[in-house]
């Protein structure tokens, strides 16, 4: 190695000041070394004691014993290191009501609150501040690509909002857009996605990408918002993918055989929840190749139709789902949380249907688990190539994380500690695109107060204007006391 190079361990100031001044140079070189490498490539697998360099903005070379002239050298011994996270479908622009209704009753209840009654209060200022913090709180939990299906867009201002967070937060970003459910808005969707992928996702930088965002049925805001010939020849048109959201039970099974007949189905399609839907939809699903995006949390908690996270479903038809957060007005933000519930209630499922029987479960696995939060969430949002997985030549998108740490120690199997064991405070480092964008434990380029701030003025003018000056929640009870 040359002398320019420089050893330390990951979060070291000194490495990130070194990184940062070799900002400009897009052969830069950071050379990650001695760590535990869970690659969730198929080919290249779990690599122990190894290395990862990284070149520019991409994965250049995976292996033990690398050699790098002139790179910057992070000793990443007692270190798993994974692809990031990739998050299929989230409401960023309800951040600031976080927790807002914890003990949600279901659908109608979520809509009427959030839908209809918060988001027609919504100013361009109050996507942005919702949105960027979104985006935040997604790096500092590992999640390096996220998908914001943005259903407020109620104006090209609010649209531009949402997109301007997304791309200042660092993350990198899916704009799926849709008109909102309720109120007034200025009618500009579908229209607008054609200046949008002009102005910020002309395909000539893969940090920031666009969808359609649908309903799956005219059930609850009407037909302009469903998915159909209309919107599939937009999304046609300006080639880009569509996320239908509210996939779930016998209509939406309806309209998915619809869909496959029109021939509206394929990969580029991506049904979210998809839970309670005939054995006919899936059938359907599986044969075109169409994505799936499973929110655990949010079918269990908010009880979207069976209630029930639809991954046999799924892998009876081929279809490895990517995962999802939805909406964090009642739910949590990170994807451990959604690996855990759903790694939980597939196998409490699969024993549950096995007892008193002599058949044996069919369970899931942590390596699934993480395979869907990882590449099937990058092929989900149509970027295989470009992320999910440590596979050189892929954009360097990964986590650097503290497998000695209390939690984690001591390391027995890295998927596992990953799945079951790590949550955001062992995550080290972020990168996305090659960027530190997360380091030594602490979100970069972050006035923390100057943020709090912005989101607590944003959440307080909302409960102000909708005549709740404090946010709402029912008297917490135990069941006893019901």
């Amino acid at each position: 190695m040359s002398s320019e190079t420089i050893a330390h361990d990951p979060g070291s100031p000194v490495l990130l000041e070194e990184i940062r001044r070799r900002a400009d140079d897009p052969g830069r070189r950071v050379l990650f070394t001695n760590a535990t490498v869970v690659t969730m490539d198929p080919e290249l697998g779990i690599l122990e004691r190894s290395d990862v360099l990284v070149e520019g903005d991409s994965i250049a070379r995976v292996g033990p014993g690398l050699e790098a002239e002139n790179a910057v050298v992070v000793d990443a011994t007692g270190t798993i290191i994974t692809p990031g996270f990739v998050d299929t479908h989230r409401h960023a622009w309800q951040s600031q009501l976080r927790r807002i209704m914890p003990d949600v009753n279901d659908l109608v209840d979520y809509v009427t609150t959030t839908l209809a009654g918060y988001a027609p209060l919504y100013e361009p200022r109050d996507m942005y501040v919702g949105t960027r913090l979104a985006a935040l709180s997604a790096i500092d939990a590992g999640i390096t690509c996220m998908l914001d299906f943005s259903h407020n867009s109620r104006s090209r201002e609010h649209s531009d909002a949402a997109v301007r967070a997304l791309v200042d937060s660092g993350v990198r970003g899916v704009h799926a857009a849709m008109g909102p459910h309720f109120g007034a808005w200025d009618q500009q969707w579908p229209g607008d996605l054609a200046r949008l992928r002009e102005e910020y996702a002309d395909g000539s930088d893969q940090m920031l990408t666009l969808r359609v965002g649908a309903l799956a049925t005219d059930e609850i805001a009407g037909p302009s918002l469903a998915y159909g010939p209309e919107l599939a020849r937009v999304a046609r048109e300006l080639d880009i993918g569509v996320s239908v959201d509210a996939v779930f039970g016998t209509a939406s099974s309806r309209s998915v055989r619809a869909w496959a007949d029109q021939r509206l189905l394929g990969p580029h399609v991506t049904l979210i929840h998809a839970t309670g839907l005939t054995d006919e939809a899936w059938k359907l699903i599986g044969e075109t190749g169409t994505t799936v995006s499973l929110a655990p949390t949010s079918d269990a908690q908010i009880g979207l139709e069976t209630a029930i996270p639809a991954v046999d479903e799924a892998l009876a038809v081929g279809v490895r789902p990517g995962l999802s957060i939805d909406v964090e007005v009642a739910l949590a933000g990170d994807m451990f949380t959604q690996m855990r519930a759903l790694h939980t209630v597939q196998r409490m499922r699969a024993v549950n249907a096995a007892y008193g029987a002599e058949a044996e479960p069919v369970r899931i696995g942590v390596h699934d688990v993480l395979d869907f939060a990882t590449l099937q969430g990058a092929r989900t949002n149509g970027l295989a190539g470009v992320t999910g997985s440590l596979t050189p030549g892929k954009r360097a998108d990964l986590l650097v994380i503290g497998a000695e740490d209390l939690n984690n120690m001591p390391l027995n199997d890295p998927v596992g500690t990953v799945v079951l064991g790590a949550d955001a405070r062992n995550i080290t480092a972020v990168l996305v695109n090659g960027e530190p964008r997360k380091w030594g434990g602490r979100v970069l380029d972050l006035d923390l107060d100057a943020l709090r701030e912005e989101v607590h003025g944003s959440r307080d003018r909302l409960l102000g204007r909708s005549g709740t000056q404090t946010p709402p929640h029912e008297r917490h009870r135990t069941i006893t006391d019901a």
